[in-house]
């Protein structure tokens, strides 16, 4: 009816009354259970849903609000989004964690077992789904209109177990049992394409036309999860693209009973959905995550235009409704996507049109490894996506001729910029790409951003200066600080109040507290229940009993060279030998933790895992070293994992080479949770020293301007080991087989890696000042109070490590958002 009134939404109760008719009406009319046979992950869905109920409420206003007030929108495209279990950390958004739990255990449940049940959303893999992630959080807390855009995996990566030490990789099965946070939108599909040709014809009024024709097509389905800030008065929108075929199966096969090739069509399409980042060591491989890169550019860009059409007929407000930040350079293919459909499909003249890409556009960079910066081949890229080829091609012609003009004659300049690398295969550079059509360019960490600016994208600084920024990297405290240790969040807040909730500058108040004795007594209680509690875990898990008094040593990240476990490795071996030679010595002891996955081909990161794990096994079963040295490698690191060990850290250790770790966030979370820093002057630990205090941590280590020295003026790694016993001594253990008497030289080519290799990470050269530092860490431990102290400090020094600061400075200085 015209006149119609929308329906008045009634407010869901969130008194205890409420919440528990609420979980026993979803168990029985959603989950279909009754209490007397129902499940701990019955309960589980049933109160998720009533959760999500309560989310739902604030979600549809917001979104809402943003259409009446004709906000500017933020859009995230991001690979990965590790967002982690979702029931904690909406209740705590909420408000209602004290009021749920109260109503689970009234229930005849256990809260914990209950919660436990949640399946880990695998969206992601390391530090950039985290921060992905903790971005969202910050921008709906904080009002900023965002909306983050991604791919709906079937599978995550992979669940990492270790089977005699080695890493084994088995699918990720993450929705087997259902999500009960999304809502499918089978009205929200769009058609991407693959494939085809291109036709240039002229229109009626003389202007040359591109056509892309006879392509392939794949749908994609939305499937969106809400994201409430905190307060839960702002939710916010994730979306996620699932690939669904165009046509289910060829009904002339199936009749004819071959039941395989009547699907297909439908399998291969929805492949692009299946799996993140499937391995790129086969041309098929390959082929598969370009397509997938290019499936979730182009269903976001046709959502994002949909909905800023609804609203506005004039191109010419675009950048002013439209903040697009792309989140490294796998949704890089923005820039040529964007510049297609303003271009073929809406008709804008191609300079218009550029200038509108450049507008809304804005790059996240995250790596300095020129290896990491993704290239796709001229071969691959035409066979796939044949227009953007052509776009590419032009965008790359207008951008050199404007170079040539400013700096006639330099080649080397033309060679270095061009988003073409000539060579044996000519490939395009994603990274260039992502450059030249953004109109701001950021790292994550100062150095990094400085790095940058010197190295890589040397050029494009000199000729855009001041289009490169930085956006120093930040967490969510809610769930990092509040969600992950309670009891560590109720002791601030009985001291300084709740305030630093949403603004952690306020953990300042925290300093004076430092030297009261009262004070770090009950920090340091709250410590050791922190590691009582990952102790447990793994006990439980892996049937590992560890000395809680010990100092817990904790290295939990990506499996890579460059972060160097193997660093942290040799310093074990050598604390065991010293251990071993003098049984009287009376050490600090030690739980040294490491986790994370390694890529499943990168053969030497895998190695090293094996070593930790044979280490391990020598170590820990040697009755002369008992509990003054354990170590322990932790499978399957995950969020829901690092929320037990991060609370637990004593030590952090950060000692990536200088100059290659963009920033980390892992750092910023074991500060925030009362651990020491022991790292080299490498990505945010530099800032993190700043703030905190150098006397504070314990940093060592060649700098990035050291290193970039060393590799050109050359260096001798076989010499350097040669010069520090100690190394020699660990090597040689490793590379004699002493660790793996089954196989003798398993582990050679670590050894050759950081001799007769060169030693590119600099291991060597480092070693010594990481030993002289641990020597340091154990004489502070000795001493609780002033270790305490140093502790309390770090917590309250972290206020600029929110990610509501890194969100704010992005919407004040990139996106106009705020």
């Amino acid at each position: 009816m015209k006149n119609a009134k929308p329906p008045v939404v009634r407010l869901l109760g969130d008194d205890l009354a409420s919440i528990k008719e609420a979980i026993g009406s979803h168990l029985l009319y959603t989950v279909g259970k009754e209490p007397i046979n129902a499940t701990a992950r019955d309960w589980f869905m049933a109160a998720a849903h009533t959760v999500r109920d309560r989310v739902t409420e604030h979600w549809m206003p917001t979104l809402n609000r943003y259409y009446r007030e004709d906000s500017k929108r933020v859009y995230y495209l991001s690979m990965e989004f590790l967002i982690g279990r979702t029931l904690v950390n909406s209740l705590i958004n909420l408000g209602l964690y004290d009021t749920v739990r109260q109503a689970i255990t009234d229930l005849g449940q256990d809260f914990d077992e209950v919660a436990a049940w949640e399946v880990e959303a695998a969206l992601g893999n390391g530090g950039l789904g985290r921060l992905a992630a903790c971005l969202l959080d910050s921008m709906a807390t904080i009002g900023v209109p965002g909306f983050g855009y991604g791919i709906r995996y079937d599978y995550g990566m992979f669940t990492q177990h270790v089977d005699n030490g080695w890493q084994v990789e088995s699918p990720e099965n993450w929705l087997r049992y259902g999500n009960p946070w999304e809502f499918p939108r089978p009205g929200v599909i769009f058609p991407v394409r693959f494939g085809g040709r291109v036709i240039h014809f002229r229109d009626v009024l003389g202007h040359t036309r591109s056509q892309w024709v006879d392509a392939e097509e794949v749908m994609a389905m939305a499937f969106d999860v809400p994201v409430p800030g905190y307060g839960g008065k702002v939710v916010n929108n994730l979306r996620l693209w699932s690939a669904k075929s165009t046509r289910e199966f060829d009904l002339k096969y199936f009749n004819a009973g071959n039941y395989i090739e009547a699907v297909r069509d439908k399998n291969e399409s929805e492949t692009l959905s299946k799996v993140l980042y499937p391995s790129d060591m086969t041309d098929r491989g390959k082929e598969l995550r370009f397509k997938q890169e290019y499936f979730f550019v182009a269903a976001s860009i046709q959502d994002i235009l949909a909905r800023f059409r609804k609203s506005h007929s004039d191109w010419a407000l675009l950048p002013d409704k439209v903040a697009i930040q792309l989140n490294d350079t796998h949704p890089a293919l923005v820039v040529a996507e964007l510049m297609r459909v303003l271009v073929d499909e809406h008709q804008i003249e191609w300079n218009k049109a550029w200038d509108l890409v450049r507008g809304c556009c804005a790059y996240t960079n995250h790596t300095l490894l020129p290896e990491a910066l993704e290239t796709w081949s001229i071969d691959l890229f035409e066979r796939v996506l044949p227009r953007h080829l052509e776009i590419v091609f032009a965008l790359n012609h207008e951008f050199l001729q404007s170079v040539r003009y400013r700096h006639p004659g330099d080649s080397e300049l033309l060679r270095r910029v061009s988003l073409i690398a000539e060579g044996h295969e000519r490939r395009v550079r994603m990274g260039h790409l992502a450059v030249i059509g953004s109109h701001k360019v950021n790292g994550v960490a100062a150095i990094h951003t400085g790095l940058m600016k010197s190295t890589i994208f040397s050029d494009f600084e000199h000729l855009s200066p001041g289009k490169i920024t930085n956006k120093t990297n930040g967490v969510t405290p809610r769930r990092w600080l509040l969600a992950a240790n309670p009891t560590l969040s109720a002791l601030i807040t009985s001291k300084i109040g709740d305030g630093w909730i949403t603004d952690l500058d306020k953990l300042h108040k925290l300093e004076p507290l430092a030297d009261d004795p009262a004070f770090r007594k009950a920090f340091a209680a709250v410590k050791r229940a922190n590691k009582e509690r990952l102790a447990a875990m793994l006990s439980q898990r892996l049937g590992v009993e560890v000395e809680v008094e010990s100092l817990f040593d904790v290295q939990v990240k990506r499996i890579h060279e460059y972060k160097r476990q193997l660093l942290n490795v040799l310093h074990v071996i050598t604390r065991y030998g010293r251990i071993r030679s003098n049984p009287l010595l009376n050490p600090v002891p030690r739980t040294v933790i490491i986790g994370g996955k390694a890529a499943p081909g990168y053969h030497i990161a895998k190695l090293i895992i094996k070593l930790v794990n044979d280490v391990a096994e020598v170590i820990n079963n040697d009755p002369l070293v008992g509990a003054k040295l354990k170590l322990i490698f932790v499978p399957n690191y995950n969020v829901s994992t690092a929320e037990l060990v991060m609370p637990a850290a004593d030590l952090s250790e950060q000692i990536s080479t200088a100059g290659t770790e963009a920033s980390g966030t892992g750092n910023m979370k074991m500060s925030m949770n009362g651990a020491l820093t022991i790292g080299t002057w490498d990505g945010a630990n530099v800032e993190i020293c700043e703030e905190v205090g150098e006397e504070n941590m314990f940093l060592f280590g060649l700098s990035a301007q050291d290193v970039a020295r060393r590799r050109v003026d050359g260096y001798d790694a076989v010499a350097a080991v040669k010069a520090d016993p100690d190394l020699t001594w660990a090597l040689e253990m490793i590379g004699s087989g002493f660790f793996s008497p089954d196989q003798p030289d398993r582990f050679r080519p670590l050894v050759d890696i950081l001799t007769t290799g060169g030693d590119h990470y600099l291991l060597s050269a480092d070693f010594p000042l990481y030993m002289a530092a641990q020597e340091r860490v154990d004489q502070t431990y000795r001493d609780p109070e002033e270790w305490t102290r140093k502790a309390i400090l770090n917590v309250a020094r972290m206020g600029k490590f929110s990610s509501d600061r890194t969100v704010a400075e992005y919407a004040r200085e990139i996106w106009g958002a705020l």
